[in-house]
């Protein structure tokens, strides 16, 4: 007899009744996490949102993204701390891939923090390129800011 095969992470759209939970990993995950107030407005504004949950293991991560013209703009990717490493990060770029190709929208753009290696890395691994710099875009404590490195990718050879 074998056993069940173990239930696959579910993406659905982030709901204002996620927020404490999203919070919860955002807080955990950053050191300037996003506010409540900014994902009440995203959700507000209509942007895309959407969850990566577990049955077992509950909330793994989540992204916020913004359409443009042509155009959609990562603005937030996270994955909880715990549940790092293991290609959730992969399954929501994926995802959100496919959304900008149901859209009929051909590139994808987002920021990151200059320091931040890994992420850095997935989206590298991810076929983005670095298109730019954004000097002193990010805050960094006392009283000091960090640049943020522009990515870019084309969903229209994908």
């Amino acid at each position: 007899m074998s056993a069940l095969p173990e239930p696959l992470p579910r993406l659905t759209a982030m709901q204002y009744g996620d927020l404490d939970q999203v919070l919860r990993i955002e807080r955990a995950a950053y050191s300037f996490p996003w506010t409540r107030g900014n994902f009440v407005d995203s959700l507000a504004a209509g942007y895309l949102a959407e969850t990566l949950s577990h049955e077992r293991d509950g909330l793994l991560g989540y992204y916020v993204a913004m359409a443009g013209v042509d155009e959609m703009h990562l603005l937030n990717l996270t994955v909880a701390p715990l549940h790092q490493r293991r290609g959730h990060s992969r399954t929501l770029l994926q995802a959100l891939q496919q959304r900008c190709r149901e859209q009929r929208l051909p590139k994808l753009w987002l920021e990151v923090r200059a320091s931040n290696a890994r992420a850095l890395q997935v989206y590298a691994a991810g076929g983005f390129a670095d298109v730019g710099r954004r000097r002193g875009y990010y805050p960094a404590g006392k009283g000091q800011r960090e640049d943020a490195i522009v990515m870019s990718l084309s969903l229209e050879d994908r």
